[in-house]
């Protein structure tokens, strides 16, 4: 039996491999050309379904609006604005919709998307009634809005003190945008 060269044998490798990574890498974009329109609807009726439960009878996106840090949109509506945050939490930024009506108070918060850890983080946007009743405190609140711990009037999620400050900093950012849009 012929034995093979190590050149043959290094080449039939590299081809071998190189054939492998076309294929899956055409398959993989095949699947992101089905998913992503199917992905971008989601996070656009998530989003819309957040607009909706911060503004009363919602709101239309502002394209022209003054850039600050942790501002990705905001929807202006009869009552007021929907402002789209994302501070950064415990593990990453936290995606959130705050609603601000015109008297300049926060009407409510809804987070979108966040990556907080199980149990303590993600309490902040959980449907239960810990996540409720933290994210409830913020409504009618304005000014500078910050955690017990700090001398605010928010009290944080037992264990996720970071995350209950992101929520903050969310919070107050959205309402000095609103602040300085008149």
């Amino acid at each position: 039996m012929k034995k093979e060269s190590n050149f043959l044998y290094v080449i039939r490798l590299t081809v071998t491999l190189l054939l492998i990574c076309v294929v899956m890498a055409a398959a993989l974009g095949a699947v992101n050309g089905v998913t992503a329109p199917i992905i971008e609807q989601l996070t656009y009726e998530k989003t819309q379904r957040a607009v909706s439960a911060v503004l009363e009878g919602g709101g239309d996106e502002v394209a022209d609006f003054p850039a600050m840090d942790m501002i990705s949109k905001v929807y202006h509506g009869e009552n007021g604005y929907a402002v789209e945050v994302t501070p950064t939490g415990f593990d990453n930024t936290i995606t959130m919709m705050v609603g601000v009506n015109n008297e300049g108070k926060v009407t409510g918060i809804s987070i979108i998307d966040h990556s907080e850890t199980a149990g303590l983080g993600a309490v902040a946007a959980a449907a239960t009634s810990a996540g409720e009743a933290f994210r409830a405190q913020f409504a009618g609140l304005s000014s500078t809005i910050s955690v017990t711990k700090d001398g605010g009037q928010v009290e944080a999620i037992t264990s996720a003190t970071i995350t209950s400050r992101a929520v903050c900093d969310g919070v107050n950012a959205a309402l000095a945008l609103v602040a300085a849009m008149g």
